[in-house]
């Protein structure tokens, strides 16, 4: 029987530092007297664990085959035999369960809104196979953690906020999402993959990188004219833009060497460090 690490591997548990921040973002902004009830965050985490590890498993199962002939992917669980298929299903399985559980304990529209969130992360995987959009079908769903925060504490979609951080969010994710698959741009090209890179050439595909991630600095600065959030705020918005600055210069059309530390190091501080800057503009003020 494979390991709980095994599992963690399979699905790069760590990489929930991508979405969890934000969902944990959206709920401290929609409690505008204080702070969310503490069972209420951890409902959240909760169903951000389940809800992630249901798309990265659904990930992994339906692009199996792909995997397989991927030289970069091909040691991963499932190609290599480490972790059966029966297995990965029954994983997904659980953690469609954890999921259901979770938002059954938070307001209705969570359980609600759950179908369209599962029926994405579904169709996600086929994506790539028809669109080079794919990036940023994957963006929404990661800018959807927002909507999920706040609707967890309001129990209603009451305020453009969640949508603006949203945008921010899905632009960003794109952005890096772009980055990460250069790294298949010979592969994606060869199997008739639609990814932005292979369709556009990675030289361009880090253009349009560049351009969604200065989308995510104009959202963020709507955000903060909107809700008039204090200098805290500002500096976040300043602390996000040199990360992502910092990030999109270690990748060059001719360099990819630093791929990895582009795509988990600096977006590992932007998801983080906003939430810490949210999380002091709400101590303070």
């Amino acid at each position: 029987m494979m390991k709980l690490s095994g599992f963690c591997n399979f699905i790069k548990f760590e990489h929930s530092i991508f979405a969890l921040p934000f969902a944990l973002s959206g709920a401290l902004l929609a409690n505008e007297n204080g702070f969310p009830k503490l069972v209420t965050i951890l409902w959240i985490v909760l169903a951000m664990v389940g809800a992630r590890s249901l798309a990265m498993s659904l990930n992994r199962i339906i692009d199996k085959d792909i995997d397989f002939k991927n030289p970069r992917t091909k040691n991963r669980e499932l190609p290599e035999g480490k972790l059966s298929q029966n297995q990965a299903i029954l994983f997904s399985l659980f953690s469609f369960l954890v999921l259901i559980y979770s938002t059954l304990q938070l307001p209705k529209i969570c359980f609600l809104l759950l179908p369209i969130a599962v029926i994405w992360f579904y169709v996600y995987p086929y994506t790539k196979r028809f669109t080079s959009l794919s990036h940023i079908w994957l963006g929404i769903a990661l800018g959807a953690s927002v909507l999920a925060g706040w609707i967890s504490v309001t129990g209603e979609i009451n305020s453009p906020i969640p949508f603006i951080l949203g945008a921010a969010v899905a632009f960003w994710t794109a952005g890096f999402d772009i980055i990460y698959a250069c790294q298949d741009y010979d592969f994606d090209k060869k199997n008739n993959l639609h990814s932005m890179p292979a369709k556009l050439g990675i030289k361009n595909a880090l253009l349009a990188s560049r351009v969604f991630h200065i989308f995510t600095i104009l959202f963020l600065t709507i955000l903060g004219k909107i809700v008039h959030l204090s200098p805290i705020y500002w500096l976040c918005v300043i602390f996000v833009s040199i990360m992502l600055f910092y990030e999109q210069s270690l990748v060059k059309e001719n360099d990819l060497s630093k791929v990895n530390m582009a795509f988990f190091t600096m977006n590992g501080w932007v998801s983080i460090g906003f939430f810490v800057f949210i999380l002091l503009e709400k101590i303070i003020s």
